[in-house]
């Protein structure tokens, strides 16, 4: 399967965009009340879960997005690439 140019870089810029979003939302979580009394608290387990799949998840999506911008690439240098 080949990517189209926006939609390879629409992939890269949306896992940029996770890595700016969720750091973010754990310092908030992270200072927030409910996350803390004796140990951590399941509010705080919760969102941890959810930053770090996100991360995961953007990451692999941007991995895609610079594939497919690298393919395309690739694809104009062969003879009759488009």
């Amino acid at each position: 399967m080949v990517l189209s140019k926006p939609v390879s870089w629409f992939l890269v810029l949306f896992g940029v965009w996770s890595w700016f979003i969720w750091p973010n939302f754990l310092r908030n979580i992270w200072g927030d009340p409910r996350s803390f009394d004796d140990g951590a608290q399941p509010f705080l387990l919760v969102h941890l879960v959810l930053v770090v799949v996100s991360l995961v998840l953007g990451t692999a999506i941007a991995v895609i997005g610079v594939r497919g911008l690298r393919g395309l690439r690739g694809s104009a240098r062969r003879p009759g690439g488009h």
